[in-house]
């Protein structure tokens, strides 16, 4: 059988303000806070890259990678990744 991918799971700590909505907010009791209220991945391997976390975070401080595209959720692509066959300005080419 073949080892199941994980979700990534970074958070950006000097962004963060340690409020604890991500915690809160993990349905699978992934996220805890330290000692110092900072959040981290307790049980990282429960993950389901549901996004709740990182959606509910104010300080964009979290992100979840998706293990099938290597891109955390929800990013924001530039212009020059637009769709196979539509151009720049939404034609179809």
């Amino acid at each position: 059988m073949a080892k199941k991918e994980k979700h990534h799971i970074e958070i950006y700590k000097s962004w963060c303000k340690k409020c604890g909505i991500c915690v809160a907010f993990c349905p699978a009791g992934v996220l805890a806070q330290d000692d110092s209220g900072a959040p981290y991945a307790k049980e990282p391997d429960k993950c389901t890259g549901c996004q709740l976390c990182s959606l509910r975070c104010p300080d964009f401080a979290i992100t979840v990678t998706s293990p099938k595209n290597k891109e955390p959720k929800g990013s924001a692509k530039g212009p020059a990744e637009s769709k196979e066959g539509v151009n720049k300005q939404g034609e179809k080419a």
